[in-house]
């Protein structure tokens, strides 16, 4: 991939109702690992990744954490859309339309990371992703995959030559997708079908159809969904040479 990554996403709209259930007192990208709330985290690794412009959704009740983030990185060009979606290819959708504005603020079209805000993993990590991502073929959409399986029902994935996505879903798989993508523009604004309702519906529909999808590892990535997730996440935070076994986590996208 030529284009230099400039712009990039975050998918934070959803409700967090584990977390809430568990009597988490703030909403979930507010939750902090280490001190560090999940939203600042992952805003933090976009912008260590070179990323200059970033869009982020919110779900409509959740004025503190834009309020948190406006205070947080003045200096920077982040837009932030408050709007409770109905699943996370919804806000998926609005992301893009988002970024498909960027240019006309003067930054040139291009390819976009985007994560969701509780896919956790080290900044060393991140970076050597994103810089991976950006070798890639222009026309690939690229996923981060994980052999570090933490979720109840995980998304695998099969990969075959090259780091092509062979095939997506199902019981078996090489890896799982871990919450962290690099989405062309093109592939952003492909007319997805109506009946799509979660993003993973999304990322299989982009396999089964031929697009060039390709998965890059990440060791460890946690799905904070839940008090034992938040433990896991801090354990691998504090660099701990035996993190705890991983318990069941929530649906990642």
């Amino acid at each position: 991939m030529t284009a230099k990554i400039r712009s990039g996403g975050i998918l934070a709209a959803g409700e967090g109702s584990r977390l809430r259930g568990a009597g988490w007192p703030m909403a979930k990208p507010l939750v902090p690992i280490r001190g560090v709330p999940l939203i600042e985290h992952v805003l933090g690794n976009l912008l260590a990744a070179g990323i200059e412009r970033v869009a982020v959704i919110f779900n409509a009740r959740e004025e503190d954490c834009a309020r948190f983030v406006r205070s947080r990185f003045p200096g920077e060009d982040i837009e932030i859309l408050l709007k409770t979606t109905a699943s996370s290819f919804e806000s998926y959708r609005e992301i893009s339309a988002m970024l498909a504005r960027f240019p006309a603020r003067g930054l040139a079209p291009g390819p976009a990371l985007v994560s969701t805000v509780d896919a956790w993993c080290s900044r060393p990590a991140f970076l050597e992703f994103a810089r991976k991502a950006a070798e890639a073929p222009a026309e690939a959409t690229v996923l981060a995959v994980t052999p570090f399986v933490a979720d109840e029902k995980p998304l695998r994935a099969t990969l075959g030559r090259g780091g092509r996505i062979a095939s997506i879903g199902g019981e078996a798989g090489d890896a799982v997708t871990a919450g962290i993508y690099l989405f062309p523009e093109r592939v952003r604004s492909l007319r997805a079908p109506e009946t799509l309702g979660r993003l993973r519906e999304y990322l299989t529909w982009l396999v089964e159809r031929g697009e060039p999808v390709l998965g890059i590892p990440i060791e460890t990535v946690v799905d904070v969904d839940r008090p034992e997730d938040v433990r896991l996440a801090e354990a691998f935070a504090a660099g701990a040479k035996s993190a705890p076994e991983p318990a069941h986590s929530g649906n990642r996208s």
